[in-house]
């Protein structure tokens, strides 16, 4: 068939960098009205999202508290420790033969006891144990540092469950949101023209279903919380620093700004080497395909040392790309884990000057060291917060760009149902292109009686196939009328249009399923013996007994369990199962060995009995027995009649059909 396609580069998936990295990708053209859109598909689901923004805050306060918390367990021990430290001291020093009074807190006992017994005590140490019973050593308090622990674990329990019962709810909503995607982009298909998809390459559209629905639905379920958590971790760390020393956290603040800008720096390089990377991934993967599927024409030119060269320039590049943002990436979290310890080291010496200047305890200086390991982990989620913002929004905005697509115009409101269809067919001054300014079809005029036999030919570009085009209305006459039984077609509805033809085409198309199923895939209805007998008039009963499982085995999704004589076979049992009042034949015997054409030609002359048939024909010596012949040339029939009174005329049918024979 013709081929009026405009070619476009196949959609690439995107992916991720390592740790979290989003590789540098497409940017959204409208950012704002692309967040406007996504919003009115995440708007019904609001109730949930506050859930789980509520959820993903307490778990992350959880998180957060737990190192204050197990801070003072070690508060617990170290003052157990400074506690015995004094009480051996005081009780060395005891002159002989005195004790300390039963219930003596220290306070009471530092009163009453001359300087020298507590001179080689520091102040500190004194000030823990004013509350301190000294009449009897201390003890570790278990019963203390138990609750602690409950508490602890109940806090990690709770933020676990509060984590999961988060993610069950935006898995849920995210795929909810998914499953309308795609509902809505398959409605929209059924609703394209046909113009539409030969100007789109089938990977172009299924790139919207699967990679920009799948990213969507990935960042939407990912990110979101991971923007809420960044946040709300950052803010809290930074309050629970503050509760713990103000002169600490400005320490591991000053770092802050030196990691933001390292990681800014890296990022923006990183994902442009991620961005080159993506797209030779995309050529390597399209030239293997390219030559995988050509390798029998390669071989034949002597094409492989050409092929081999090409993929290894385009291989080069990729293991260039690839090296360099697998390690700019890969340095990431070494230098701010750098800048992090520089910063460790200054809260652990000013935390140790306040810890013995008694200023801070040091549960407190564990728990800030631990606040400052997860300090640096939000930061680099929320520098890669705007690459998921843009990702998504990017995504989203070719998805309500392909819905935004010009449907076909509707029906008309009250569409003529013809009851019985004679096959009386008129074509009157139509004028057609499949773009305004180049029209292809000129002033074409043809009248056809029911039952009647055409044959449109002529060189390739003529118009063949734009004729069956506008006859199946895939798309509509720029000006004059197609009328069937007399009724414009455009007054009909497209799907009544298309239920009076059956179709018998060069280009097989089978679908995975058994063979049986295949067969009926134009009339649900029809019984197996049905299947059986259009098949057997098909002549493909015959080889269909011959395969494994005979009318139930399945074939595979590019039907390459049979051969191409074979699918040919059973398209055509197809349309005569079908049984439709006209039919549309493109060379359908084109794959068949001559023998079996033979066979087939008897055959397609009893099913076409009655019925209106238009033959797009290639070989000439097929249309003989045509009741008449539309000879095309450029848009415009230039001869018409029947094949022995064309030959008579010795016109341009007859120069084209000498020359199939002529050596």
């Amino acid at each position: 068939m013709e081929n009026n396609k405009q070619e476009k580069i196949q959609s690439r998936p995107k992916g991720h960098g390592p740790m979290g990295m989003m590789r540098g990708g497409e940017k959204p053209k409208d950012f704002k009205n692309t967040m406007k859109k996504l919003l009115k598909y995440i708007s019904p689901h609001i109730k949930s999202l506050i859930v789980v923004l509520l959820f993903a805050v307490a778990s992350t306060i959880f998180t957060i508290l737990s190192p204050k918390i197990l801070g003072k367990i070690t508060n617990q021990i170290v003052d157990y420790f400074t506690n015995m430290f004094v009480y051996d001291k005081i009780v060395e020093n005891l002159p002989e033969g005195m004790s300390i009074p039963e219930g003596t807190t220290g306070e009471d006992f530092l009163k009453t006891v001359p300087e020298e017994m507590i001179a080689n005590i520091s102040e500190d140490k004194l000030e823990k144990v004013k509350g301190v019973d000294l009449s009897k050593r201390p003890e570790i308090q278990f019963d203390v540092i138990g609750e602690i622990v409950l508490l602890l674990i109940g806090i990690y329990l709770l933020g676990t469950l509060f984590s999961f019962i988060q993610g069950w709810i935006m898995s849920k909503v995210s795929q909810k949101i998914t499953y309308e995607f795609r509902k809505n982009i398959l409605a929209k298909i059924s609703k394209l023209p046909i113009s539409y998809f030969d100007k789109q390459t089938y990977g172009e559209v299924l790139s919207r279903v699967t990679n920009d629905v799948d990213t969507v639905s990935q960042n939407l379920n990912q990110g979101l919380i991971q923007i809420v958590t960044s946040i709300t971790t950052l803010l809290g760390i930074l309050v629970m620093m503050l509760t713990i020393s103000g002169l600490l956290t400005l320490v591991a603040v000053v770092i802050l700004p030196i990691s933001f800008l390292l990681i800014m720096i890296i990022v923006k390089k990183s994902q442009k080497l991620f961005k080159r990377h993506q797209d030779a991934l995309g050529e390597i993967n399209g030239h293997i395909e390219e030559m995988y599927g050509g390798h029998s024409v390669v071989k034949v030119f002597n094409g492989e040392e050409r092929s081999l060269k090409k993929f290894n320039s385009i291989n080069t590049h990729l293991h260039d790309s690839g090296w360099k943002s697998q390690f700019l990436s890969g340095l990431l979290f070494p230098i701010i884990n750098v800048v992090g310890n520089v910063g460790y080291v200054g809260v652990a010496v000013l935390g140790g000057k306040l810890a013995i200047q008694g200023s801070i305890n040091i549960g407190d200086i564990q728990a800030f060291i631990q606040y400052m390991n997860q300090f640096t982990q939000p930061i680099t989620q929320v520098a890669n917060v705007t690459n998921i913002l843009q990702s998504t929004a990017a995504a989203a905005e070719r998805i309500f760009e392909f819905l935004d697509e010009k449907e076909e115009i509707k029906d008309v409101k009250n569409p003529v149902v013809l009851k019985k269809i004679k096959g009386d067919i008129e074509f009157n001054n139509v004028v057609f292109g499949y773009e305004k300014d180049k029209v292809i079809i000129k002033n074409f005029n043809a009248k056809v009686k029911g039952g009647q036999q055409i044959a449109i030919v002529g060189p390739t570009g003529a118009g063949k196939t734009t004729i069956v085009n506008l006859l199946m209305r895939f798309y509509d006459v720029n000006s004059g009328s197609i009328k069937i039984d007399g009724v414009d077609i455009r007054s009909m509805r497209r799907s009544d249009v298309r239920r009076m033809f059956g179709m018998g085409l060069q280009d097989t198309w089978l679908f995975n399923g058994t063979v049986k199923e295949n067969i009926a895939y134009g009339n649900l209805d029809a019984k197996d013996s049905d299947i059986i007998t259009a098949a057997r008039a098909a002549y493909a009963d015959h080889f269909i007994h011959t395969l494994p499982d005979g009318y139930d085995m399945v074939i595979s999704e590019e039907a390459d369990n049979i051969s191409q004589g074979e699918k040919q076979l059973l398209t055509i049992a197809r349309a005569m199962l079908a049984n439709p009042p006209m039919l549309i034949l493109d060379e359908a015997t084109s794959s068949v060995d001559t023998r079996t054409e033979v066979l087939i030609q008897s055959a397609m002359e009893k099913l076409m009995e009655g019925r209106t048939t238009f033959v797009i024909a290639h070989r000439l010596s097929t249309i003989k027995k045509a009741d008449l012949i539309l000879v095309m040339n450029k848009g415009n029939i230039v001869e018409k009649g029947t094949h022995s009174k064309l030959l008579e005329k010795n016109g341009f049918y007859a120069e084209l059909y000498n020359s199939q024979f002529t050596q």
